[in-house]
């Protein structure tokens, strides 16, 4: 059986080391684009490109060249990174604001874009989101705005790529760091990193495209 191939963006964060974890175990070849490559140094099966910013075009080319050079074509492709924080729109920097759009929704564009002569015929796309109407609350006005512009990214980007399934994954509150950088409480039925990844990998095999809601 010939392996598999993923390229997880953003793989230092929950979510992307929960997904590393099982496709590694699944026989799957990994390349990871994520700020430390560290943690995957001493795993063969995976291949760790390191990148800081994910809106540098000079590096986000190069990450991409490297990658180019490593494997064949990526089967499974994977949009984790993500930031948060809060702030009130009357207390907000411009720089504070950009930082979290570029993050959630300018990076997706630009490793998405990138990323196109990669694909194999039918690679799956994923993009990890979030649930618009829980985000919606004071100081987080430029997360929810920039998982909504996400959404709808990827929707436009669904009905350009009609030869690819391109899935949104729409998690409830997940058990990751994410929630240090927030003054809200972790609710009890948030689900693990490992469980979002098992739904994720369940929607590749499925061939799913559209919205991934794991609330219900």
């Amino acid at each position: 059986m010939e392996t598999k191939t993923a390229m997880i963006w953003g793989a230092n964060g929950g979510i992307g080391r929960a997904l590393v974890s099982q496709l590694t175990t699944a026989g799957w070849q990994i390349l990871t684009v994520c700020r430390d490559v560290g943690p995957f140094e001493e795993d063969d099966s995976v291949i760790a490109l390191e990148m800081t910013h994910i809106t540098a075009e000079a590096s986000l080319q190069q990450v991409v060249m490297e990658a180019g050079y490593e494997i064949d074509a990526v089967d499974l492709w994977v949009y984790t990174v993500g930031d948060i924080t809060s702030a009130k729109v009357a207390d907000m920097s411009l720089t504070g604001w950009q930082k979290i759009i570029d993050a959630n929704l300018t990076g997706a564009f630009l490793a998405t874009n990138r990323s196109l002569p990669l694909l194999a015929p039918k690679a799956h796309l994923m993009f990890v989101g979030a649930v618009q109407e829980r985000l919606r609350l004071p100081g987080l006005a430029a997360y929810a705005a920039a998982k909504a512009g996400l959404e709808a990214f990827a929707e436009a980007l669904r009905k350009e790529l009609r030869k690819h399934p391109v899935t949104v994954v729409r998690p409830g509150a997940v058990d990751t760091s994410f929630w240090d950088k927030v003054p809200l409480k972790l609710p009890k039925d948030a689900m693990t990193p490992a469980k979002v990844a098992d739904k994720m990998i369940e929607a590749y095999e499925a061939k799913h495209k559209g919205l991934l809601d794991l609330t219900h």
